[in-house]
């Protein structure tokens, strides 16, 4: 084993060890059956493993899908049915109900109380509704009380909506990608995203050069480590899985957004009893994903959960003044207005190529964006990581 490997894994124990605030998320495979009915042989060590974290000192939000399935279940409606965006509702309506009713009946018999928080896309896109969120989450852990979260289905389609073969591009399109957003509100020290695979698997064949740039660790099946998402990475992600809607790619990226926010995340298979436990006892368990950076604050909001209201591209002096002077962006730099937006909404800004490299809070409406000396102040930029 090589040094750079060897310390590498040293520091997913020490930090898995180390995580006192714990976001997990289950996905709809591991909380239902193929009959939409509440898989209890799989959440209830879930459960107890939660119960055994909270006792042992760890605070921990429960990101749970399932609600849909469940009331699909109950309604007795065949999975056809689904299609329909009204119906897929009213299962989220029913289901959501009896998703509560089961964790309020299994947290209860290890003496633990749990609170609903049910979220749209307006909770994160809005700075003070963002804001509002972490300060309620913050006393509900302050209490012991387990957060458990899930979409409001009922009123919102981000999630359930469908083009094509994908989610739909929003600030969460599927629960991984929610789970990584209240992470990252939250400051927690770790996310682990519970499905029904092992963790990111490698290639039947895999060349170990591709790996290599990959920055993947060896392995024959499972990959144990990852330092960075790369799109060689995204390649070897599949699509949504038969009763879920994210698949593979949206954990590869609720990873990387853990991973941008200084935090570590797993990928793990959700039908082994033990698989919580191992993790936070450093064990090598399913796909660990090492931080990368921790960017803090109204940065990090702007980078992955605010709502982007317009556009703007900028010329090459601007660019470098942004990214390598960290500059504010000043009007004399503006090429052009793609996207017309109002004053304190965020843009995005975007590169002569058309590349967005950079999101910020518009000082001024657009219409007045050539007569504003700054347009976009530094302490309201942060500037996106582009692959290499």
């Amino acid at each position: 084993m090589n040094e750079s490997l060897h310390l590498s894994q040293q520091q997913r124990i020490d930090l898995l060890i180390a995580a006192k605030r714990v976001v997990i998320k289950l996905g709809t495979s591991t909380v239902t059956d193929s009959q939409g009915d509440l898989c209890l042989k799989q959440v209830e060590p879930i459960v107890r493993s939660i119960a055994a974290l909270q006792a042992g000192g760890r605070h921990v939000v429960l990101v749970s899908s399932g609600a849909v399935g469940l009331g699909r279940g109950w309604l007795g409606l065949h999975p056809s049915r689904l299609k329909d965006m009204t119906t897929k509702q009213a299962c989220a309506a029913v289901g959501q109900s009896l998703l509560m009713e089961a964790y309020k009946r299994l947290f209860g018999t290890h003496v633990m109380k749990i609170a609903q928080v049910l979220l749209t896309e307006e909770d994160f896109s809005n700075w003070q509704r963002y804001s509002n969120l972490r300060r309620t989450m913050e006393k509900l852990i302050g209490f012991g009380v387990i957060p458990i979260v899930n979409e409001n289905d009922t009123v919102s389609t981000a999630e359930l909506e469908i083009v094509g073969e994908s989610p739909r591009s929003v600030a969460f399109s599927d629960n991984d990608r929610l789970a990584a957003l209240v992470m990252s509100g939250l400051e927690a020290d770790a996310l682990v995203l519970l499905t029904n695979v092992d963790g990111l698997l490698s290639p039947d064949n895999p060349l170990k050069s591709k790996r290599a740039a990959a920055g993947v660790a060896d392995s024959t099946k499972v990959i144990p480590l990852i330092s960075k998402v790369t799109p060689e990475l995204r390649a070897l992600a599949s699509g949504p899985s038969a009763s879920g809607r994210g698949g593979m790619i949206t954990k590869l990226e609720a990873a990387e957004i853990a991973m941008n926010c200084g935090g570590v995340a797993v990928i793990a298979n959700g039908s082994r009893a033990d698989s919580l436990s191992r993790i936070f006892a450093g064990e090598t368990v399913g796909t660990a994903f090492l931080p990368t950076s921790r960017m803090k604050g109204k940065r990090r909001w702007l980078a992955y959960a605010a709502g982007v209201r317009g556009r703007v591209v900028v010329d090459a002096g601007a660019e470098r003044a942004v990214t390598r002077g960290k500059a504010s962006l000043l009007s004399s730099g503006l090429v052009r207005v793609e996207k017309g937006f109002g004053a304190m909404d965020v843009v995005s800004i975007a590169n002569l190529e058309g590349k967005e490299f950079a999101r910020g809070i518009a000082n001024c409406a657009s219409e007045s964006a050539t007569a504003a000396r700054v347009l976009v102040t530094r302490d309201n930029i942060v500037v996106l990581e582009r692959d290499t």
